[in-house]
């Protein structure tokens, strides 16, 4: 005897589950899969991973003279999976575009997955440029390897660099999937549309939280719980949000932020400028200027020996 009456259940689910369909305007019998599995995302970025760094993030028992070998296979696994996961995202964009047919998503798909492939050697650079920075600006950095291996602020910038080309291709679900992922290991939330120059170093990371439209230059350093975020949210006449908009902060060259400022809005942070802890702005900052927390207000600096 059944300890549990599942067909109810099971009958249940499937209304409700057909009740969703209806109102999103979806076919009532779904042609497979509909959209990229996370699951297949996360072995794909796990597998780039060990391409970009063999010898530091790939298999243990790795050895140089096959390092060249397992990349080559490696680099063909993670990006057939990626290739499969962007032909369902593409699919299901062109759902209701009859103009859109599967040889033009197949085309597409192939396109995005190759100019990825392409941007690697780009994207290893800048991690490298990323992996200094944090080596150079942390004092309890004893080595780059160190950094790499246990800096928080690094995974989440491996996953980010990878997940800004996906969001540039045109796959900003696969985008946002890679970006989560590194946002559940690490507790730094960049959305993979924001744009990020090189020796970026985020110190302890948690908290950390940068929107997507946010521009942020060379030589940037941020601290735990920094949020370069949005000041508000326009609607349209129907009052639905408006997607898109600029409403993130820019972020100059050289640029630090200390740990808990909160910068809200399209404002501008001058080069060489430095944020204190705790400081809460919703105005540009000049070039060359502090801002501390017990006037918020931006002046010339004349000595950081305070901060």
């Amino acid at each position: 005897m059944a300890v549990f009456d599942i067909d109810p259940i099971v009958k249940s689910l499937h209304a409700i589950r057909q009740d969703w369909r209806d109102s999103q305007r979806r076919p009532r019998e779904p042609d497979g899969r509909e959209f990229p599995s996370r699951e297949a995302v996360a072995q794909a970025m796990n597998e780039l991973k060990g391409a970009l760094f063999p010898m530091r993030l790939g298999p243990t028992d790795l050895r140089h003279e096959s390092e060249d070998y397992y990349v080559g296979y490696t680099l063909e696994s993670a990006l057939h999976s990626l290739l499969d996961q962007a032909r369902l995202e593409l699919r299901y964009l062109a759902r209701n575009d009859d103009d859109v047919g599967d040889v033009a998503v197949q085309a597409r798909a192939a396109e995005a997955i190759r100019n990825l492939a392409l941007s690697l050697p780009q994207i290893r650079r800048l991690l490298d440029s990323d992996t200094l920075a944090a080596y150079h600006g942390d004092p309890a950095a004893r080595t780059v390897d160190e950094v790499l291996l246990c800096y928080p602020g690094m995974e989440a910038m491996i996953y980010h660099r990878i997940a800004h080309q996906l969001y540039r291709q045109g796959l900003p679900l696969l985008a946002r999937v890679a970006s989560e992922l590194a946002h559940s290991q690490t507790g730094i939330d960049i959305h993979p549309g924001a744009q990020i120059g090189g020796s970026f170093f985020i110190d302890h990371g948690t908290g950390v939280v940068i929107g997507e439209t946010t521009i942020i230059g060379e030589r940037v350093r941020i601290y735990q719980a920094v949020t370069l975020g949005a000041k508000r949210f326009p609607t349209d006449e129907n009052g639905s949000l408006q997607k898109g908009l600029p409403r993130h902060p820019i972020v100059e060259d050289d640029v630090v932020i200390y740990a808990g400022a909160t910068i809200l809005g399209r404002v501008t942070l001058g080069k060489g400028c430095v944020i204190g802890g705790n400081v809460w702005l919703t105005q540009d900052v000049q070039a060359g200027s502090y801002v501390t927390q017990a006037d918020c207000t931006p002046s010339r600096q004349e000595s950081t020996a305070r901060l």
